[in-house]
């Protein structure tokens, strides 16, 4: 694991800080069972992470290791249930609010796949969930690429062969080797530290003035990016409690990028203010006016180099305008503060300072993590999804719906574009919204009043 990674599977001990992830897909109907199994067991052949477990070291002074689990069972990762009548799209999400909040086995590979029958109409539903450790929101939607086709008729697969089982490891092992690494590799480091150190002396006394500059620059960014949020959580929304609710909203994409250009602003920047928009409506039905909502947001580190799966994000914090009646004067404040936080030289601070966490007891670090994350009232993510209809063992898939951890936070709202549509998920805390025929009324006005800039 890399250093991030680890900071996510060690904090998962705490309700605050557990990171499960869903992909929820509504499919016109259900597969074929055999076609279904067949498409996962070629998606472990070939990213053979999803056939490993989590080792951890006895002691946090190295990192937990990815490791082939011996005893991988398909199926105990892929399986099949069926709703009761009447298979109502309310009983779904409340099943899926179910799968998301339990975790995952620790001993296992840290995922599971589940097929939905019995939803209403003949529809059948999707439901992959995995471990944040794994992969970030991009990764997902490229493993996910890998058991879809883009056709209904049957594929032929490329056979491909067990994984490696590679090198094993135990507890004990990982902290011995640990330990080894570090004594032997001791002179090689001090040899490129030395080497680093002299290049940047040199660097130094070609352009003093502009690597001080860029020094302080970095350490101001720093502080930006550590400050508490400029303003207070909602009161409506600071109590937290431990359960899961999820809401589902899809509106077409052209609406929406229609909306942020005529705005001056992206698809993401209407996204946030439609969620804004949604909570503003939400707090007004409340009696309640609040000018800002302190909002944590991903922002996306990835480069074309990097491999599938995994994780390459930094977080900033959005002094969200939901007090802001005017949609398109919203996205102007969302669009001014995201490319503000892009341009920060300390936003990826956090890659920096992990290999340090990482290290800390599970204890510390879960209460340092708790404290970041509850701090913000909303978080919120778009990911880029896929833009062509694609079919799972013989199904088209009608939508595909992302259903995020919910952090310390009161809702965590997420958002991928699929075949034309914008497929919005968000998972609610049912302690702080108890109404959530209210809330989704919210949602969908909330999103309608920013798709009017586009008319």
């Amino acid at each position: 694991m890399n250093a991030m990674e680890s900071l996510m599977w060690r904090a998962e001990g705490d309700l605050r800080t557990r990171s499960s992830a869903a992909l929820l897909e509504i499919l016109d109907r259900e597969p074929d069972w055999e076609r279904f199994r067949s498409a996962h067991e070629h998606a472990t052949r070939a990213i053979p992470r999803l056939r490993d477990k989590v080792v951890e070291p006895l002691l946090p002074v190295v990192t937990p290791t990815w490791v082939p689990d011996d005893h991988f069972d398909l199926d105990y990762h892929v399986q099949r249930v069926g709703l009761p009548a009447p298979g109502t799209m309310r009983q779904m999400l409340d099943y899926a609010a179910q799968i998301l909040s339990r975790p995952l086995d620790p001993n296992r590979p840290c995922w599971e796949a589940l097929l939905v029958s019995g939803l209403e109409g003949g529809k059948a539903a999707y439901l992959l969930k995995l471990h944040h450790s794994m992969t970030d929101g991009l990764g997902l939607m490229q493993l996910l690429d890998l058991a879809h086709s883009k056709s209904p008729e049957p594929g032929h697969f490329a056979p491909l062969a067990e994984p490696d089982p590679g090198p094993g490891a135990t507890p004990l092992s990982l902290v011995i080797d640990g330990i080894v690494d570090e004594v032997t590799g001791a002179p090689v480091r001090l040899a490129r530290g030395a080497g680093e150190l002299l290049g940047t002396v040199g660097r130094t006394l070609r352009d003093p003035v502009g690597n001080a500059t860029r020094a302080v620059e970095f350490g101001l960014s720093l502080r930006r990016m550590l400050a508490p949020p400029a303003t207070k959580r909602s009161p409506l929304l600071s109590e937290n409690g431990f359960g899961y609710r999820v809401v589902l909203h899809d509106l077409p994409l052209a609406d929406l990028k229609a909306a942020g250009k005529a705005a001056g602003g992206s698809v993401n920047d209407a996204f946030l203010a439609g969620i804004l928009g949604a909570f503003r409506l939400f707090h007004e039905h409340a009696g309640v006016h609040v000018d800002y909502l302190p909002m944590a947001i991903p922002v996306s580190l990835r480069n074309a180099d990097d491999p599938l799966g995994g994780n390459r994000f930094a977080g900033a914090r959005l002094p969200g305008p939901v007090g802001e009646a005017d949609p398109a004067e919203r996205i102007r404040q969302i669009r001014e503060f995201i490319l503000s936080a892009r341009a920060e030289p300390a936003i990826g601070f956090l890659e920096l300072l992990a290999p340090v966490l990482a290290r800390l007891p599970s204890a510390a670090l879960i209460e340092l993590a708790g404290n970041l994350t509850n701090v913000s009232d909303i978080q919120a993510s778009n990911v880029p999804g896929v833009g062509r209809p694609v079919y799972l063992a013989g199904s088209r898939v009608l939508r595909i719906y992302p259903l995020g951890p919910r952090p310390g936070v009161a809702a965590m709202v997420t958002m991928v574009s699929y075949d034309g549509m914008c497929c919005i998920g968000v998972n609610l805390d049912p302690d702080v919204v108890s109404d959530i025929d209210l809330f989704q009324k919210c949602v969908v006005d909330g999103f309608d009043e920013v798709v009017a800039l586009a008319r």
